[in-house]
């Protein structure tokens, strides 16, 4: 049951990450500008958020193994489309139905876990599924910078589409089916459940903050954190894959490390929330540093940046505990909104501030950089002051 679905969601994060390593080799062919080249990455968070609502009453109407491998056949459609792309409009097109198509990969093994597994688990489970995502990002740094020595972008893309298939037909025909507790559930029912979870003030508190946290982690991560150690840091595409690799290493660590230490916190009957605002704080001060242009250590703070911001995957077990298992689905997806519209804002954002600075053949100017990355810095600390502010609503486990 596990494996299947960490499978669907490693895909996922490779779909999401690679444009980091291909984003170059996209612009030069398509002659697109930064603010393009930040929509047609970006324009897989937009698609994914859209989707949330409507997947989370799917999930707990029919359970996580049909909607995920339903879905993840839309994605290898996209796949297809992306690969066999003459213009900029199939790419964008190709791009958008991969990210409809991977929606449902986290929210379904997060309800997986929540079926199969005992609830002091949850945290470190769902900390192993980010893991085994950033282990599809690693895929896409040194391994496939080195695929790039031997294969096209469009090769690349075409054999995604047959490990997509083979994920596809593994969780239609081998995971087995778990009953919820409530299938018998109206859809006006499902609808009033995303209700109460709207209405809840701690939703607020946590969902904008990762929606502040989110508009500068993954928008770096997977895409401008690799133009900014070429432009800014100097370094060639072999390192810049190098790089990419280590900070994915530390997303592993930090992924695996937030979740136990969340869930040692909850058999202490302790809140997890100081230690996700600490996350925040954390990295918002990493973030602060390389928004200045220090380039010394450029690894390395990159590494506790994003190592830091793995504590968003607290922001689902410290909600799921609120609410009654079978509402699991909606309210992970609903919180999956500002995961990824944060998102999609970062990343477009910064490519439409880095279009505002000349560029030459050798990439966007290094002044751009610091004007954005200041931006988001400014959204990240925002954030965190508002969810500290109504710390009160989270004061036990």
């Amino acid at each position: 049951m596990t494996l299947p679905f960490l499978a669907g969601y490693f895909l996922s994060y490779a779909y999401r990450t690679i444009n980091a390593l291909l984003g170059p080799l996209l612009a030069q062919e398509f002659t697109l500008s930064a603010a393009e080249l930040g929509f047609l990455t970006s324009v897989y968070f937009l698609a994914f958020g859209v989707f949330q609502i409507p997947l989370g009453v799917l999930l707990d109407r029919f359970g996580p193994r049909r909607v995920n491998a339903g879905l993840l056949l839309v994605a290898a459609a996209g796949a297809l489309l992306f690969a066999t792309g003459t213009s900029y409009a199939m790419l964008v097109a190709g791009r958008a139905l991969i990210g409809v198509g991977v929606s449902a990969c986290l929210m379904a093994s997060f309800q997986a876990w929540v079926l199969w597994y005992p609830p002091g688990r949850i945290a470190f489970m769902n900390g192993v599924a980010f893991a085994t995502g950033a282990l599809g990002a690693i895929a896409a740094s040194v391994p496939l910078e080195l695929l790039l020595r031997v294969f096209s972008w469009r090769e690349i893309f075409q054999l995604l589409f047959v490990l997509n298939l083979v994920v596809v037909a593994v969780l239609w025909w081998v995971v087995p089916e778990r009953a919820q507790a409530r299938r018998g559930e109206s859809l006006a029912d499902s609808l009033a459940g995303v209700g109460r979870v709207l209405a809840d003030p701690a939703f607020w508190r946590i969902g904008l903050a990762l929606l502040c946290l989110q508009v500068a982690a993954p928008a770096l991560l997977t895409l401008w954190m690799a133009t900014w150690l070429r432009d800014v840091a100097g370094y060639s595409r072999a390192e810049v894959a190098q790089v990419l690799l280590a900070v994915n290493l530390a997303l592993i660590v930090g992924y695996l490390a937030y979740g136990r230490i969340a869930d040692t916190l909850a058999h202490q009957g302790r809140s997890a929330f100081p230690l996700f605002a600490g996350g925040i704080a954390c990295a918002a001060v990493c973030l602060g540093i390389l928004a200045l242009g220090v380039t010394a250590a450029a690894p390395v703070l990159w590494m506790l940046f994003v190592g830091s911001a793995t504590a968003a995957s607290m922001a689902y077990s410290i909600l799921s505990r609120r609410y009654p298992r079978e509402m699991t689905g909606r309210v992970n997806a609903t919180l999956n909104i500002f995961t990824f519209g944060g998102g999609f804002l970062g990343q477009w954002g910064v490519g439409l501030v880095i279009n505002r600075w000349p560029q030459s053949a050798a990439g966007y100017d290094p002044q751009a950089y610091a004007y954005a990355f200041g931006g988001l810095w400014i959204v990240m600390v925002t954030g965190l002051l508002w969810l500290w502010s109504g710390r009160r609503l989270f004061a036990s486990a």
